[in-house]
């Protein structure tokens, strides 16, 4: 019998594996050097150290005691949510998780009150930009980069709750 998937609270125990997680994936299919993986240290101390549970949250979907993915809501501005660190790994993808990770992070926005959302990703990360397309988002520009260690096109989306 397969267990159910919960998306549960972002802990303080979680930095540690989403950071590996997104640097050894990262590494492995995008080419990212090191400093990928600090970005994403330093994102999730921030966040952990300032977060405000009326307005953002941290989300980890796991199976058992089996971590899967993540996704953040950050707050930018009064009326503006940020979508972080939104990760689902390769062997729980393709069966609706990520689509249902994304539709109760923005449900979270939009109950704190948020009127619209944003996010910034790369152009390589197809399904995810399938993703966000064919739930109401739209992109609003898409420009090169040198980061991580690679060449990239960067892409910023928004979408009105």
């Amino acid at each position: 019998m397969q267990q159910e998937v919960t998306l549960r609270a972002l802990r303080q125990g979680d930095v540690d594996w989403l950071t590996r997680a997104h640097g050894r994936l990262y590494a492995r299919d995008e080419g990212f050097d090191a400093s990928f993986e600090t970005l994403v240290g330093q994102v999730l101390a921030d966040f952990l150290r300032d977060m405000e549970p009326a307005c953002e949250a941290g989300f980890v979907a796991q199976r058992g005691g089996a971590r899967l993915g993540s996704i953040l809501c950050a707050r930018e501005d009064a009326t503006t949510a940020r979508l972080r660190l939104f990760l689902l790994l390769p062997e729980a993808r393709g069966r609706g998780l990520g689509r249902w990770m994304l539709g109760r992070c923005m449900g979270f926005a939009r109950e704190a009150g948020y009127s619209r959302m944003v996010l910034a990703t790369h152009r390589s990360h197809a399904a995810a930009c399938a993703l966000y397309a064919s739930t109401g988002w739209r992109l609003l520009d898409s420009r090169p980069v040198t980061s991580f260690g690679v060449e990239l096109e960067e892409m910023r989306w928004e979408v009105d709750l």
